[in-house]
């Protein structure tokens, strides 16, 4: 009998830890790390950590790396050197772009390239799956597990975490309940919890849909600054509405709600992103100065949660060419394209026309 918890349970545990500023420890094969995410660091830790010695470098991402000339030797990732004695405004400024335009200057930036980056890439990864920057500092442990046991750290196998990071969890049901709403009096929501202890997804089904004919359904991925403060800069809100209501008109639909804020980076980051839309870049390339790809979501968790739920085939409602591909992949059939062009105004036209000009959006 066992109560220790495993390795997904682990990971849960590590990316509230970091989420709170709390450090955690990473051991691999032959090395370890001690890893705090840099946009939760305090002065008094950052102290902590220059007292143990060694030499401590800042993990961030190829995309931020690329944006103040860094070298990413290890090709997704670039590990920057700290500079003896620096201040914890030097580790935020490269961190965050927010002052990129008014400090453009971070450097000379150093990167480390002997030495493998296998961690420092796990650290950015399960800082990412925290919705924080991804960024984090890292500090080489001989005795990994020791400092972990003495320090009273989480500590995190990276041989294991690594693959479950990069992998889907499993939406599992929990319950549903009948929801008459606006668009159709017959409506039912699911609600759907991964394994991994991350943020629930829903399926809003109306009406009785057959499950061995092609369902109408839309992957809608979170938007709390469209779906509900009816947002001008983005058109998920009518998006939203307009999916629903089709469905309501002919009577029966599925619409998978999934909680990817941001097209996958939390709103918190998506505010950031915000921010340096106005001072004058696109979507894409304010996702790629803090450090993101051009959209980070899973779409397979749309796919999963359609066929526990006994659809095989769908009438999907999208403009997004790379939605069809993830539920073929995954084995849901797309038997049709349903445009839904909605929402469109003169505060948003610069973010559709990066979506069609760079995401390949069919609008």
């Amino acid at each position: 009998m066992s109560f220790a918890p495993d390795v997904t349970e682990i990971l849960a545990r590590a990316r509230a830890d970091l989420r709170m500023g709390v450090p955690v420890v990473l051991s691999g094969p032959q090395n370890g790390a001690l890893v705090m995410a840099a946009e939760t660091l305090e002065p008094q830790r950052l102290a902590d950590l220059r007292a143990l010695g060694g030499e401590p470098v800042l993990a961030i991402t190829a995309r931020r790396a690329e944006t103040l000339k860094a070298r990413a030797y290890d090709g997704d990732v670039a590990r920057v050197i700290l500079p003896p004695d620096v201040a914890l405004g030097w580790i935020m400024g490269v961190a965050d772009p927010a002052d990129d335009l008014m400090k453009p200057m971070k450097g000379p930036l150093n990167s480390q390239r002997d030495g493998g980056a296998d961690l420092h890439r796990l650290a950015i990864n399960l800082a990412k799956s925290a919705h924080l920057l991804p960024a984090a500092v890292l500090l080489a442990l001989p005795d990994p597990a020791g400092f972990a046991v003495e320090n009273a750290l989480t500590l995190v196998n990276a041989a294991l975490a690594a693959p479950l990071l990069a992998a889907s969890p499993i939406p599992h049901p929990v319950v549903s309940a009948r929801l008459p709403v606006e668009a159709h009096e017959k409506g039912r929501l699911h609600i759907f919890r991964p394994e991994d202890g991350g943020e629930e997804h829903y399926a809003f089904e109306i009406g009785s849909p057959p499950r061995d004919k092609p369902v109408l359904a839309r992957l809608h991925s979170a938007c709390f600054t469209g779906d509900v403060m009816g947002s001008l800069k983005c058109d998920c809100g009518p998006q939203l509405r307009g999916a629903l209501a089709q469905m309501g008109e002919e009577g029966a639909g599925v619409l998978l709600y999934l909680n990817q804020e941001g097209r996958g980076i939390g709103l918190a980051n998506k505010m950031r992103a915000y921010s340096l839309q106005d001072q004058g870049f696109d979507t894409v390339e304010a996702n790629h100065r803090l450090g993101f790809e051009d959209d980070e979501r899973d779409f397979k968790l749309g796919a999963q949660i359609l066929k526990s739920m006994g659809f095989k085939s769908v009438r999907l409602l999208t403009n997004n060419p790379r939605k069809i591909a993830m539920m073929e992949k995954n084995g849901v059939t797309v038997t049709e394209r349903v445009p839904l062009k909605v929402g469109e105004t003169h505060h948003n036209r610069g973010y559709l026309a990066t979506k069609a000009k760079k995401s390949g959006h069919l609008l």
